[in-house]
């Protein structure tokens, strides 16, 4: 049991130790680090070039940008709401290998992304005269800047839960922390004949529920349905609740499940993926759609006219008052309808910190993919609700922490794992995956889940090729050794495979790289789409998943894949990302790329076994694992796991 005001600021400390190094982090990439290298780790854009400028329905200048590059695969992290910098270059000579900061202006005014399409963002700027500065430049880029305001935000979060004192707020923090027995509903179970048992369990449990519910959902087990069929029924109870998550795909991904179920979302804050069906259920679009919006932005375009003509009469300041007293008289009436209308407000877990929420409550809050979630960030959004529903599994990706010693010290456990451990009983784990070939979630299962978790009559033998084995391990130096053993005692003369398995070290943001274990992922591809036949792969429309933990080696193997012919007719077919990039995801075949092969025995962040348990999971039909089984079967994980596959295999 744990004392939760002394938990908390604790919590706090450990936030400021990452925040301290984030912001260290920021200052060294902005000082230190070359344009190409920004590029490169997807902080930055450049050279962009500006294309319109507008005031949005929510009264905000924005301005259109694009971004030109011949590098397909290099990813971004820009996203709605992530603050942004402006810089420009001094020196038209320079170029993005030879410049330094020296040669590069940043602009001092603050930004921040609106949405994001491709190669084109449109960022919210402070004001039209802004955009003046930026038109002057010669050569303009854009980076992330330093997310000062969610840090505010969660220790703000965080020091309201802290002094929480007689009220519910106070009362759920003693329940987090095991101070305080869980209170349930009583009621009889409902059936629901389109759900498995524990799928079942788990909506009545949430709906039994008066302080927290936790909804445990390993890969495949129907997480996603069970939370869209508890939050429907809630709303049979409930006129309105509040649905969060840490990043806006997974809003984004959940809003869109509730909208194909017929339920109202608002969703506030713009999507990951711009789209009209995406947009069509935001707070910007909807607003803008409202039949008073046209009067509201008559109002706006007036006001705006009356500055800038800069004429003063006697009466403008009442004019313009006036002017600004029917406007929010507008938008009040219009928010307060798009909200009555809405059955579910759909936001990240730092966006429920939204202005236009500031006096809105809820009964009940839904966490998805809480196992991701910062608790601070999670906090935020629990101060306007009565009681929490966390959805999500600890033993898949954890929650992204710059700072390793303050992650050591807990930083780095979730709210939904404190939850598990002090109210167990609070917990619903489903059990029936409906994903993967028997044999691919076996290993999951008996190591993550203490074997609880059973496949699915109509999954249990799913396969591309009859006969073949689910799982298949692949070493290049094995290979290479038994190639090169079968060439003693033949000809004479006969020359030995020379191929270097090792993986390489290129020095930014744990770059590891291992050249001959991509090309042998893209042969053994090229050979298995051959087993399958072409006619046959294109039919069925199978695709593949290639994924590795290290960046650089998912860029190369992008690269490789878009420069041959070969796979040209499948590029549609086969992803290539890092594990975090295929969370939530699933594809036919998965092939991973361990990249790790050194004579030490040094796997680095392969140790973090959560990532490998996202990655081995993602396949349906079959897994081919790439990776050094000298240097990986150190680790006990790994060693097992190559047991369980030459077991397989015999």
């Amino acid at each position: 049991m744990q004392n939760s005001t002394l938990y908390l600021q604790r919590l706090s400390e450990l936030l400021k130790m990452e925040y301290e190094a984030e912001k260290e982090e920021f200052r060294v990439q902005t000082e230190s680090m070359g344009i190409k290298r920004k590029i490169h780790r997807g902080v930055c854009w450049h050279p962009v070039k500006i294309e319109r400028s507008y005031y949005n329905s929510l009264n905000q200048f924005v301005v259109e940008i694009t971004r030109h590059t011949d590098e397909e695969d290099i990813e971004h992290h820009f996203e709605h709401g992530k603050p942004v910098q402006f810089f420009s270059l001094k020196s038209s000579q320079a170029t993005r290998e030879t410049m330094g900061k020296n040669d590069i202006s940043y602009y001092t005014f603050s930004s921040s992304v609106s949405y994001v399409d491709g190669e084109r963002m449109v960022v919210t700027l402070p004001s039209s005269q802004t955009l003046v500065d930026l038109q002057s430049a010669d050569s303009l880029g854009v980076q992330l800047y330093f997310d000062e305001t969610s840090y505010k935000t969660m220790f703000h979060a965080l020091n309201d839960a802290i002094n929480a004192k007689n009220n519910r707020l106070a009362e759920l923090k003693d329940v987090f922390a095991g101070q305080q027995k869980l209170q349930k509903r009583t009621f009889s179970p409902i059936q629901y004949p389109w759900l498995n048992k524990t799928q079942e369990n788990a909506v009545n449990e949430v709906l039994w529920a008066k302080d927290v519910a936790v909804v445990h959902g390993p890969p495949g087990t129907g997480k996603t349905t069970t939370l869209v069929e508890a939050i429907y029924e809630t709303l049979h109870r409930e006129t309105q609740v509040l649905v969060c998550a840490q990043s806006n795909m997974a809003v984004d991904w959940i809003s869109e499940k509730l909208v194909d179920h017929g339920i109202p979302v608002l969703r506030i804050g713009n999507p990951s993926r711009v789209n009209d069906k995406m947009l069509s259920f935001t707070y910007e679009r909807k607003f803008e759609s409202h039949p008073d919006y046209p009067e509201l932005w008559s109002i706006r375009k007036t006001i705006r006219q009356i500055k800038e003509n800069k004429k003063r009469g006697d009466n403008i300041h009442q004019k313009i008052a006036r002017l600004r007293d029917r406007a929010s008289e507008i938008e009040i009436s219009i928010t307060a309808q798009l909200f009555d209308e809405a059955r579910v407000i759909a936001c990240t877990l730092v966006g429920s910190a939204n202005k236009i929420l500031v006096r809105q409550k809820f009964s009940t809050l839904f966490i998805d993919e809480a196992a991701q979630a910062l608790e601070p960030a999670c906090w935020i959004a629990i101060r306007r609700a009565s009681r929490v529903v966390l959805a999500g599994d600890h033993q898949q990706l954890p929650p992204t922490i710059k700072c390793y010693p303050a992650m050591k010290q807990g930083l780095g456990k979730t709210l939904m794992e404190r939850i598990v451990e002090n109210q167990p009983e609070a917990v619903s784990l489903l059990k029936v995956q409906y994903r993967m070939n028997d044999a691919i979630m076996k290993f999951s299962s008996d190591w993550f889940y203490h074997g609880s978790v059973e496949s699915d009559a109509s999954v249990k033998h799913r396969s591309v090729l009859d006969w073949e084995h689910p799982i298949t391990w692949i070493d290049g130096n094995e290979l290479k050794n038994q190639a090169n053993n079968e060439m003693d005692g033949r000809e004479e003369g006969a020359e030995k495979i020379e191929i270097d398995f090792k993986e390489e070290f290129i020095g930014d943001n744990h770059g590891r790289i291992n050249k001959a274990e991509a090309e042998l992922v893209l042969l053994t591809l090229k050979e298995y789409i051959a087993k399958i036949g072409k006619e046959r792969f294109l039919a069925e429309r199978l695709d593949v998943g290639i994924i590795s933990p290290y960046k650089v080696q998912t860029q190369y193997l992008r690269q490789q894949i878009r420069k041959r012919e070969e796979f040209h007719a499948y590029r549609h077919a086969i992803s290539i990302n890092t594990v975090d990039g295929f969370q939530g995801q699933e594809r036919d075949i998965i092939m991973i790329s361990l990249v790790r092969s050194n004579s030490k025995g040094e796997i680095g962040f392969l140790s973090d076994l959560r990532r490998m348990n996202v990655a081995m999971t993602r396949a349906r039909m079959k897994l081919i694992i790439f990776g050094d089984k000298e240097t990986l079967q150190h680790h006990s994980f790994y060693k097992e796991l190559i047991s369980y596959v030459e077991k397989i295999q015999s």
